[in-house]
């Protein structure tokens, strides 16, 4: 299937972060978009606003026409995370009709063209927005497909503004159902290799496998950028791509000199042969200084002047629900949160601690998924641990069936902060409010987003200056 030939799109479950970013690159590029999703929520409001044909009840009725006529002017793309009983997906499914996965598309889509894919089981979203942030700041023209809300973009989706055949196209490479693997990206990023996903991979050996199927897939001539400490881990002798690796105070390319200052990160990036110093990051948490140093090292690459790099790194406001402010006042800090993953979970509170020191630290946190609660429940309850409160919610199921057994109570019993309790999410707000807080954190990655609005509300009166 040629892309460029395409007239027509049907995406079923357009609601989702990256389906939405693909959906928004057909449409702006004149191809008719029409979608399916089970909710209405902000994302599909702002598709619809922009003129994308979007319907919420699964019928076969309210399929477009197009999607029954045998054309290669027309496309149907789902997304994995589609549930297995769904009308419409096996409807078409049953009649034969042809049906790409996103990771698919998107492979025809790079096809030939320059890409720069970053991969990581975490760090991924926030270094592909970096990267494109720096490359656009630095005046080249992009289509970035992104897996969240840029705030410099209010966007998810990062459009070329010339020829999408020329542009440089930056893509977030998800490893879930090893949808990376379609990719053969120029430039390449892994920001960690962490076991995860285990309902897909079953063991982190085959997580790690797919990694290195993904960097084999990196043109021989391209460079492959990759943390400090995991190239042993993913290596072979089929990767021909040049490998760097980054850190702090570690790898080819590395942030030295790192300290905190007035909430923010300033530190050095030194390469083999060169060093820029005074860069000055406003998103914090050390995890963000690497994925920092893995954006700049591809803008450099790409011969963006250092000058620009440094006020992209400055101007650079992060992605929703990445380290999010939500409220800061003189006596009172509300973050919102992504984290869903222990190591995620420590990075994250490892950073508060140093931007707060000595000030009571608590988190309101949602498990997400049955499976990798009870795969990782101890360095949940481990990395939790480094809050001073953690108030718990029920885990969110997602695309998953509740496991015998597997509940928040299970991370509850271990884990060693000062105060725990385990609550009803219908219940959180009432329980919250007028409680004294000083570090609060909401964190996960199911609907716990949904309480982040009232508990502002909520916040900004109790805490006002």
């Amino acid at each position: 299937m040629n892309i460029k030939n395409i007239h027509n799109a049907y995406f079923i479950g357009i609601g989702g972060i990256g389906m939405s970013a693909l959906a928004r690159w057909f449409h702006h590029n004149g191809i008719n978009v029409y979608g399916y999703d089970k909710t209405s929520t902000d994302l599909t409001n702002k598709l619809i606003e922009e003129g994308i044909h979007i319907h919420f009840n699964d019928e076969v009725e309210a399929i477009p026409e197009f999607v029954f006529e045998s054309s290669t002017k027309n496309i149907v793309v789902y997304t994995p995370a589609i549930p297995k009983d769904h009308i419409g997906f096996n409807f078409l499914k049953e009649k034969g009709i042809e049906m790409l996965k996103r990771s698919e598309v998107l492979g025809l889509l790079t096809e030939g063209m320059f890409t720069v894919a970053v991969a990581g089981t975490h760090g991924k979203t926030t270094t592909s927005s970096m990267v494109a942030h720096l490359l656009k700041s630095g005046n080249k023209d992009i289509a970035g497909f992104l897996g969240g809300i840029t705030t410099n973009y209010g966007t998810n989706m990062v459009m070329n503004e010339k020829d999408y055949k020329k542009a440089i196209i930056v893509v977030e490479a998800d490893e879930y159902d090893r949808s990376f693997l379609t990719l053969k990206p120029n430039i390449a990023i892994v920001t960690s290799t962490d076991a995860d996903h285990l309902d897909i991979y079953g063991q982190i050996g085959e997580l790690k496998k797919s990694f290195s199927l993904f960097l084999e897939k990196v043109n021989p001539n391209g460079d492959i950028y990759i943390k400090d400490g995991l190239w042993d881990e993913i290596a072979n002798k089929k990767i021909k791509a040049k490998p760097q690796s980054y850190g702090i105070n570690a790898g080819d390319i590395r942030a030295l000199n790192v300290q905190v200052k007035n909430a923010k990160f300033v530190f050095d990036v030194a390469f083999r042969n060169n060093t820029i110093e005074g860069f000055e990051l406003s998103v914090p948490g050390f995890h963000n200084v690497e994925n920092a140093v893995a954006a700049i090292a591809v803008a450099y690459q790409l011969g963006i002047k250092p000058e620009l790099i440094q006020k992209g790194i400055k101007s650079y406001k992060g992605v929703k629900r990445r380290f999010e402010y939500i409220v800061q006042s003189e006596n009172f800090v509300f973050i919102d949160d992504y984290a869903h993953h222990p190591s995620e979970i420590r990075a994250m509170l490892t950073s508060v601690r140093s931007l707060y020191p000595g000030k009571k630290v608590s988190v309101l946190f949602q498990p997400h998924l049955f499976s990798r609660t009870r795969d990782f429940a101890s360095e949940f309850s481990q990395s939790l641990s480094l809050a001073d409160e953690v108030i718990l919610l029920d885990i969110y199921p997602a695309r998953e069936l509740p496991i015998e057994g597997v509940n928040s109570n299970m991370l509850l019993e271990s884990i060693q902060a000062n105060e725990k309790i385990k609550i009803e999410k219908e219940k959180a707000i009432e329980y919250l409010q007028n409680k004294d807080f000083e570090v609060f954190i909401t964190m996960g990655a199911g609907n716990i987003d949904q309480l982040v609005k009232p508990l502002k509300n909520i916040f900004e009166k109790q805490y006002a200056a």
